[in-house]
């Protein structure tokens, strides 16, 4: 679709900004991929005891069927979001639609832990798809400042309910069917949003891209990936030579990448990107935040479903309170931050997330509904102010031309810090899991098959006589919860950090039509299909 803008002698005249009609139809379809992406990442936290059970995986593989899919879309994001710039954000969207549908039917039937971590891994290849897609397509579809911040919140919004949906639906599901049939839900909105949107979604993309840089591909790819396992088994099992390799190889890759992107006429990343300081600070509350929030989330469904002993149905609507706070903080973002500010709204929702946190410290098995309700809904309202303005900044500071590289950023430092995340506070968690001592009268193996995991120990716990099985499943549940109060803690560290940065770094930014409110990058690109005009203006 058109992305024509034609310079005047006082600035840039936007042929194309005029209200686009059936945008917000198109809108509704985009959500649609928002929406199953936050359902996908919360049921398979409620699936996981049973997938634990079924397939028997150990520690380290039930930790790699959380973070893979992580790894994989973190290391393709950027590479996916500037496909969709060249080829088409929409083409690009119902591919990877279809894509995500057809890898959940194999998540749905893995048979082994190695099977689910590759289907997992395929699923990650999907997903980069989405959601850079949705963004930048949200990017050219709104021009008026305060549409698109509408449009953002309500994307935001709707992964918040999506978050809020999955825990319901998958706890619905885990109580009547297998575990599979949480990634079998997939198919229905896959397929209503390619047909639908096939029909009432634009087509944009750069008019003028150059070509796709595979070896940046690549790059990136075993940069991050490299990276984040290095970090993740040195956690587990300390600096081994070949962690060390892996983690050396990734560095060297990143910094070759970011070297050949300065080098390259039509960069896979447009490195100059970040010497916005709103785009930086903005993609680093992200990361930061998403470090701080998801190794907990990843066990809170362990700690209601197996400590507490609740049922799914029952653990996914604990869970409901943060996406409520989270829908109604990010419908209220845009408005609030023109308002106040910023850098008030970023700050003060990551300094509210992060003693929301420190709350958790007090965790145990007996702690009532009303509380851990009120802890996750305050949660959700810190963060659902926080990244919705942040996405809004994000787009603003760039063209629309660059805009589905830009998202992809942002999407990587959400994916990266829950990989991060899950890796580092999750080791924690696991760390401390597995010191808690054997009870009198239980087998050193069966103890050792406990310290596997949670799951590992309900079951072992069933094998044993009556009284072993209550004692070793109750020293397993104590030590659960002290590592989980222990990440707890740090995540409180980190997002109070992730507020003291967003302080400084956010100093002076303002939405568009806010007062005060920066000029709009220029955008100089032409018209698909239309006159050339050369590449976008860089911002000063």
């Amino acid at each position: 679709m058109s992305e024509t803008t034609a310079s005047g002698p006082t600035g840039s005249a936007h042929l194309d900004d005029q209200p686009r009609p059936g945008r917000w139809l198109a809108l509704a379809v985009l959500v649609l991929a928002v929406l199953l992406v936050g359902v996908d990442a919360t049921v398979l936290g409620l699936a996981t005891p049973y997938l634990s059970e079924d397939l028997r995986p150990s520690g380290t593989q039930l930790l790699w069927i959380g973070d893979i899919y992580s790894f994989v879309i973190a290391g393709l994001l950027v590479s996916m979001g500037s496909l969709g710039d060249r080829i088409g954000r929409k083409k690009l969207l119902l591919i990877g639609s279809t894509a995500f549908g057809a890898t959940s039917v194999l998540c749905a039937y893995a048979a082994t832990p190695e099977m689910m971590i590759a289907a997992r891994a395929l699923l990650g290849v999907a997903g980069a798809t989405l959601m850079p897609s949705t963004l930048a397509l949200i990017r050219n579809l709104f021009h008026d400042p305060r549409e698109r911040s509408l449009a953002v919140g309500i994307w935001g919004a709707m992964a918040s309910a999506g978050m809020a949906v999955g825990p319901v639906l998958g706890g619905f599901l885990l109580g009547h069917f297998w575990w599979g049939s949480v990634f079998l839900i997939n198919l229905p909105v896959m397929a209503l949003l390619v047909v639908v949107g096939a029909k009432v979604i634009p087509e944009s993309r750069n008019p003028d891209p150059g070509p796709w840089d595979i070896p940046s591909v690549g790059l990136a790819l075993v940069g991050i990936v490299g990276v984040v396992y290095a970090i993740k088994e040195a956690a587990v099992h300390g600096y081994r030579w070949d962690i060390l390799l892996a983690g050396i190889i990734g560095l060297l890759a990143l910094f070759v990448f970011v070297r050949r992107q300065h080098t390259l006429e039509s960069p896979l990343l447009n490195m100059k990107l970040f010497q916005h300081r709103g785009f930086s600070g903005a993609v680093l509350a992200d990361l930061l935040t998403i470090l701080g929030l998801s190794g907990l989330v990843f066990f809170l469904s362990q700690f209601l479903q197996m400590v507490q002993l609740r049922t799914p149905l029952n653990a996914g609507l604990i869970e409901l309170p943060a996406a409520v706070g989270a829908v109604g903080a990010g419908l209220a973002a845009g408005y609030v931050a023109r308002r106040l500010s910023v850098r008030i709204v970023v700050a003060g929702g990551l300094a509210v997330v992060g003693l929301a946190l420190a709350g958790c410290v007090t965790l145990h098995a007996d702690t009532g509904t009303f509380a851990l309700g009120s802890i996750l809904f305050v949660v959700g309202i810190g963060a659902g102010f926080a990244f919705t303005v942040t996405a809004d900044v994000i787009l603003s500071s760039v063209p629309k031309e660059e805009a589905g590289a830009a998202s992809a950023v942002s999407e990587t430092a959400y994916e990266l810090g829950a990989a991060l995340g899950i890796a580092l506070l999750g080791s924690i968690v696991t760390g401390i899991y597995r010191g808690f001592p054997t009870p009198r009268g239980v087998p050193a193996g069966a103890a050792s098959a406990a310290r596997e995991s949670l799951g590992g120990a309900f079951e072992t716990s069933q094998q044993l006589p009556e009284g072993q099985g209550a004692a070793l499943m109750k020293a397993a549940q104590d030590s659960f919860v002290d590592g989980l109060d222990t990440a707890a803690a740090v995540g409180a560290v980190v997002l109070l950090g992730a507020a003291v940065a967003a302080w400084f770094l956010l100093r002076g930014q303002e939405l568009a039509n806010s007062p005060a409110a920066p000029e709009p990058v220029a955008e100089d690109a032409a018209t698909e299909g239309g006159p050339s005009a050369g590449a976008p203006a860089k911002r000063p």
